[in-house]
Formats: structure tokens, C-alpha cells, sequence
């Protein structure tokens, strides 16, 4: 009987397998109980978030838009574990979410009610990582890292209230980074400070990626912003919320905010998720 040998396959050979989304969130849905409203339920509930079904690849940056008021705050609480949803699920590399992860570290929008007035810089920084038990030498070493990460070593003994919005939004940052999330999530972050300091924090929000591995969700009413920083961005509309589309962000790294804004292509991608957001229901 005549026989064929084969080669065995290589590494260029092997069929390439999709890795798995870092973070999935699967028709979650969230009511809260009240009366009178549109959107009401029939048990009396009122539903905030109809369906929302998206993911976030490992080391992504993801921008979440939609109108205000459309549930973007509570959808975050959900993905935090720090509310249940209604229905459906969110979950960190197939483990579902029913508890704030440890793997994942929020940034606010107000960085000035997060930070402790009385706690120098590094105290702010350290302040989270308390519960870890980690030796001294640990804690300074994550505390250094976090601060020269932000550009902010030069400020480590000076207090919040010394500095500007936003070099207080940097410790809030550093103190994020120095629990060394694997996902970080940040909500409005940006949106309390003026313009250029907007785009500088923006670029480290990218450099920290770069830096760190991270992946990244922002929530953000910035539709420039979302384009920007954003491989996607996930559009909500209708009320209660649902994902209308999620938009793929074609442009090229690493990202400039002159030559990047400028491109037609970044105009073009914009046009595309205000009209979504603008579309009427």
C-alpha cells in the first residue's frame, strides 16, 4: 500500500486562532424601580439600558459616546461591579463580573472629590494600595513608577489644592496606575479641564497604553476626543440606552494632535458618529 508523507505544519502553517476579548459585556441590561416615565416597564420599572453588547480586545483603547443623560454612568457602575445589572452580564476573560475586579482601576471626572485635600501627592498615590499589605519598598517602588509615568515625580510633596485641575487629574491617573490594573476605565476624565491640558492628557492616556500594556475604556461626551484616542468607539443612542454602532477608527500611529486632527480622514470619521448620535430616535 502506497503511502504519502507529509510535513508537518509550521509555524506559518497553523491556522492562526482569535484571541479572546479582554472585556465582554453581553445584552446587559439595568432598571431601576419609578413611575411615570416612557420607558417604564411593565412590573413599574423604569429601564435605563435597553441592550448593550460589545468588547474590548486586549491592550484596545475603546470611547464609549452617546447622548446626555443616555445611561453611560450607570452602565460604568455595572462594568465596576459596584452595581448589578438587570439582566445579561459583563465579564473579564470569560469570568463573569459580580464584584469590582481586581484587575481593573476607575478614573473619575471629578478628580477634586477623589483626592484627599490633607495627603500630600504620594500619600494620595499610595492611599489605595493600603489593603494590598505590599512591603514599604514595594509601595514606593509602584508610587515612583506611577508619578514619573504622569510627570508629576517633581510634585510628590506638595498637596492636591497646590496644583492645577490638571496636574490634580494626573495623581488621580498615578494613583490608578500604581495598583498596576490590567484595564483601566475612566469616566469623563478629561472633561473638567481647559483645552490644552484636555489634549496633553489625552496623549498620556495613549503613552500609558504604550507604556503599560492597558486596556482602555473612556466614556467621554467628546466626540473629537473618542475619535482621537479610540481603535473604537462604541456609539449609545435611544433612550433606554442601546448600541447603535460600534465605529472602527481607521487612523495612523502613533497619534499627533496637530497632524492627527488635520487628516480628512479623522473629519470624516467624526462626521460619522455625530450623525449617529444626531439621528433621531
Amino acid at each position: 500500500m502506497r503511502t504519502t508523507e507529509t510535513a508537518p505544519l509550521t509555524e506559518t502553517d497553523a491556522p492562526t486562532v482569535p484571541e479572546p476579548p479582554r472585556l465582554d459585556v453581553v445584552h446587559l441590561a439595568k432598571s431601576y424601580g419609578s413611575k411615570g416615565s416612557s420607558s417604564q416597564r411593565a412590573d413599574g420599572a423604569k429601564k435605563v439600558i435597553e441592550d448593550l453588547t460589545f468588547s474590548v480586545g486586549a491592550g484596545e483603547v475603546v470611547c464609549i459616546v452617546g447622548p446626555s443623560g443616555i445611561g453611560k454612568t450607570t452602565f460604568l457602575k455595572c462594568l465596576a461591579g459596584l452595581q448589578p445589572a438587570s439582566s445579561g452580564y459583563a465579564a473579564i476573560d470569560g469570568r463573569k463580573i459580580s464584584g469590582p475586579p481586581p484587575e481593573m482601576a476607575l478614573v473619575f471626572q471629578d478628580y477634586s472629590r477623589s483626592l484627599m485635600p490633607w495627603l500630600t501627592v504620594r500619600k494620595n498615590v499610595i492611599l489605595p494600595l493600603r489593603h494590598l499589605r505590599l512591603p514599604r519598598t514595594e509601595l514606593k517602588a509602584r508610587c515612583d513608577e506611577a508619578l514619573d509615568a504622569v510627570g508629576l515625580s517633581h510634585a510628590e510633596n506638595q498637596y492636591p489644592w497646590q496644583l492645577s485641575g490638571g496636574m490634580q487629574q494626573r495623581v488621580a491617573i498615578a494613583r490608578a496606575l500604581a495598583y498596576r490594573p490590567e484595564i483601566l476605565i475612566m469616566d469623563e476624565p478629561f472633561a473638567s479641564v481647559d483645552a490644552q491640558t484636555r489634549f496633553d492628557l489625552e496623549d498620556l492616556c495613549l503613552k500609558i497604553r504604550e507604556d503599560f500594556g492597558m486596556t482602555i475604556l473612556v466614556v467621554t461626551h467628546d466626540i473629537d476626543e473618542a475619535v482621537y484616542l479610540a481603535d473604537r468607539v462604541v456609539v449609545l443612542g435611544s433612550k433606554p440606552a442601546r448600541v447603535l454602532r460600534v465605529v472602527d477608527v481607521d487612523l495612523p500611529s502613533p497619534r499627533d494632535q496637530i497632524t492627527t486632527r488635520a487628516l480628512p480622514e479623522f473629519a470624516e470619521q467624526r462626521t460619522e458618529v455625530l450623525s449617529l448620535i444626531k439621528r433621531p430616535a
